[in-house]
């Protein structure tokens, strides 16, 4: 195996888990204090799909159904999601409310903020543009494998 791609696997991985704990802890907002990472990780996935069953969320988060399932009742409690119902009675699809959506977009709004002023004076504009292709690009490949 290449080892750039294994180092550029483990440095996604580094970035995306450390950048998380780094913004939690440096940015003062309620959102970040009232919702757990994975609440908002899971925010983000039904904003994403439009709608998605319980099963698809719990595949896509990694995890087993009953660990969606509790993320899924904090937010319905806090009427960020809704459920609705299909023709299939045994399957329900969730997605967000006005209410979610808001706060989505707040958070992203927040997070790109501290992004911008973080990388600011350390990252040029050709190294966004470069990010931005890649990302792209590995985007419509994972999207065209199935996911």
């Amino acid at each position: 195996m290449d080892k750039r791609i294994t180092e550029a696997v483990e440095l996604f991985q580094e970035v995306l888990f450390y950048g998380t704990e780094r913004v939690i802890r440096s940015v003062d907002n309620p959102i970040w204090e009232e919702f757990s990472p994975e609440q908002m990780q899971s925010l983000k996935l039904i904003s994403k799909e439009g709608q998605i069953t319980s099963a698809r969320l719990a595949i896509l988060q990694g995890v087993h159904k009953s660990a969606v399932s509790n993320r899924i009742k904090k937010l319905l409690q806090k009427e960020l999601i809704q459920v609705v119902q299909t023709a299939d009675k045994r399957e329900k699809l969730l997605e967000l409310t006005d209410l979610g959506r808001q706060m989505l977009e707040e958070s992203d709004r927040i997070l790109a903020e501290y992004l911008e002023k973080l990388m600011s004076e350390q990252v040029n504009d050709q190294e966004i543009d470069q990010f931005l292709s890649i990302f792209r690009k590995l985007r419509t490949i994972m999207k065209t494998d199935g996911v």
